[in-house]
């Protein structure tokens, strides 16, 4: 084994590489970075844009545990205060 092995960091990738990745439109993936999905990382200091970052594993965490059935009565709070 290579002792650089243990030190391997996933690399973060574009929106358009993680939109490809998940067979969705990227305006969509920024939309759901905004909202706090999982796997997305804001870059920069700007109040109204961001460059966004994204790592695979994590985004597909993430929809994994969206679409297990075991979830699917388990209803998260958004903040947002609406009675939905």
């Amino acid at each position: 084994m290579n002792p650089d092995d243990k030190f391997t960091v996933e690399p973060f990738v574009s929106a358009d590489e993680a939109a490809k990745f998940l067979s969705i439109d990227r305006r969509f993936l920024l939309s759901l970075a905004r909202r706090g999905i999982a796997g997305a990382y804001a870059l920069g200091t700007g109040e109204r844009r961001k460059t966004w970052v994204f790592r695979l594993s994590e985004l597909a965490s993430a929809v994994a545990r969206k679409a297990d059935p075991q979830n699917a009565g388990i209803v998260r709070s958004s903040g947002s205060g609406s009675p939905r």
